[in-house]
């Protein structure tokens, strides 16, 4: 019986380990859980970027207004929010996101809780500082 746990808990663990962030993912409100967007991760060349691909709540319409540069008035749907992120280890990380109702931009990491949680990370300085989601994978 010992064995057989043993063996439960190394398979789970290969099991979340080859799993990778690409897909597309449910992003959650912190305070009503409601529904936010849909987000599309994917991979060019071990580099990790991500997309808003639908939205829930407010106009579909929407432009980014406060974001900067090539990014400002820029229609949320399609707006890359997560930029060169890398893996490292079971980490995915050294990259940044962006806040679209903020226009803000903070560094970021990336984490899988389990093949269908991802631990979405962004601060400023040190880690220490700032706010986590938690993102489902779409089924």
């Amino acid at each position: 019986m010992k064995h057989l746990f043993l063996f439960f808990l190394i398979s789970m663990s290969i099991t979340v380990s080859a799993q990778n962030i690409v897909g597309q993912w449910e992003t959650y409100d912190d305070k009503t859980n409601e529904k936010k967007a849909l987000i599309e991760i994917s991979e060019t060349n071990d580099v990790y970027s991500a997309k808003i691909i639908d939205k829930f709540v407010g106009d579909k319409d929407s432009v980014c207004e406060k974001c900067e540069g090539e990014k400002k008035n820029h229609p949320m749907i399609g707006l890359v929010i997560i930029e060169d992120i890398k893996k490292d280890g079971d980490e995915y990380s050294d990259g940044t996101i962006l806040d679209p109702e903020s226009g803000d931009v903070y560094s970021c990491y990336l984490k899988l809780v389990n093949a269908n949680k991802l631990k979405v990370r962004g601060f400023l300085g040190v880690s220490l500082f700032g706010r986590t989601q938690y993102w489902i994978r779409k089924q």
